[in-house]
């Protein structure tokens, strides 16, 4: 086992991770911008060095100073958390070169399954139905032939992209032009990387992933299912565990193609396998090579720390347990707490006057606030995780409603109750809501 990892990131997760390495005896560095001096991670980790300015390319994505950083403390691992450089090749090639151990998946299977369109021609080969779709376009001509030949509507995206970036829905011809350039110039700027490929668009569908934890001795264990499609704008708001509504049939399904996913390029650690659901039918979305910020409902369910498991299957040490001894019986949901403004939903800032979270059994929050932070606009507006579990999904809506109406944060505007309305839908209650939901409530 490690003794001591680098956080290459910030904020929640920064100090999720540094949660269990306390847990395991395992001693900690962080990074901080300029902006993040008074940040939660930064007090809370063994060691803490600056490592840039405020804006993330000068500081979290600056992969020498992270490698330099490792190595001068001598820490044996690091662990990138979600965003930032989480699911960048050249950042876990780096490490590898270093002899630093990057926890997640080699370099070779990120940069295999991290673009969209090698990932798809992987799944295929795998027998995983994907949704149809292109190759790389290099021109409006081939733009234009995919989109006839596959049919409107259509959804472009970026190869390298997440997070929401690099993703444009084209409903008719005209519109085709102007959304190809703006993806683009977005995929460019957000991720170095302008490849765009077109997929057919899918109405009315569920958005479900998989989650994946993987050993070096090829033992694939699937820790649950998770229904994320309550989505704005492509961004996640809440997601729940497992899946509503969804039938063994395709349940049972779509673990065993998330199983012959992980399989088929030798992947280790945790993952996640996203799929399109539309009736019995499913579809291969994407697989995403990371830790990502919904494992909370996941461990809700499980009883399995996934953070901790992440880094022991690092370390090479083998999972103990097997399909069987995963618990699936409970009900988990969780609400993304963001900084916006109600109205438009633009990002807030602010300072955090009065913070009061909510309590009680099996009840989470997974944040990096306390009173008097200042929130910036250099990052990402979630603020934290409110995370509930209980035996059955209507207990787990009661007591979701229950904590948002005793959280309370003064000082920056956010989204509770945004999440209030959709607790409320009755859509949402039945559980047969799908990615189009957001436009029916807000």
């Amino acid at each position: 086992m490690f003794s001591r990892i680098l956080i290459a990131n910030r904020g929640e997760v920064a100090v999720r991770v540094i949660r269990a390495c306390k847990e395991m005896g395992i001693e900690t560095v962080a990074v901080y911008s300029e902006a993040d001096k008074d940040a939660l991670h930064v007090n809370m980790a063994d060691e803490s060095y600056c490592i840039g300015g405020p804006l993330a390319r000068d500081s979290y994505l600056n992969i020498s100073a992270l490698i330099t950083i490792a190595k001068e403390t001598g820490s044996e691992a690091v662990h990138p958390g979600y965003g930032m450089l989480s699911e960048n090749a050249s950042f876990a090639k780096a490490c590898e070169e270093e002899g630093i151990v990057f926890i997640g998946p080699s370099s070779s299977v990120m940069e295999k399954m991290g673009q969209k369109e090698t990932a798809r021609s992987i799944a295929t080969a795998n027998g995983v139905p994907v949704i149809p779709g292109s190759e790389i376009l290099d021109s409006m001509d081939e733009v234009t032939e995919y989109a006839e030949r596959i049919g409107y509507p259509v959804i472009l995206k970026a190869r390298a992209g997440g997070g929401g970036k690099g993703i444009r829905i084209v409903r008719e011809k005209d519109e085709l032009e102007g959304a190809f350039s703006e993806v683009k110039k977005e995929a460019e700027s957000s991720f170095g990387d302008d490849g765009i490929f077109m997929e057919k668009y899918l109405e009315h569908v569920k958005h479900v992933e998989v989650q994946i934890l993987a050993d070096k001795e090829g033992h694939v264990i699937i820790l649950g299912d998770r229904d994320c499609s309550v989505q704005r704008r492509n961004q996640k708001l809440i997601e729940e565990c497992p899946a509503p509504v969804l039938s063994d049939n395709v349940r049972t399904r779509m673990y065993e193609s998330a199983k012959k996913l992980a399989s088929g390029v030798g992947y280790v650690t945790v993952g996640t396998a996203e799929f399109l659901v539309k009736g019995e039918e499913y579809y291969f979305l994407e697989m995403n090579t990371r830790l990502q910020v919904e494992h909370s409902v996941t461990e809700m369910v499980c009883g399995i720390d996934i953070v901790e498991w992440q880094i022991r299957t690092a370390a090479g040490i083998p999972v103990p347990f097997t399909q069987e001894d995963i618990n699936t019986g409970r009900h988990a949901i969780e609400c993304r707490i963001c900084a916006e403004h109600p109205g438009d939903m633009s990002p807030a800032v602010g300072k955090v006057e009065l913070l009061h979270i909510p309590g009680g059994v099996d009840v989470r929050f997974d944040s990096a606030l306390y009173q008097n932070f200042e929130i910036t606009p250099f990052y990402d507006s979630m603020l934290g995780k409110l995370v509930v579990c209980a035996d059955t999904r209507d207990g787990a809506i009661r007591k979701m409603k229950s904590a948002l109406s005793e959280f309370v944060l003064v000082g920056v505007d956010n989204n509770r109750e945004m999440h209030m309305r959709f607790l409320e839908d009755v859509r949402f209650a039945l559980g047969t809501y799908d990615a189009g939901i957001c436009e029916k409530v807000l």
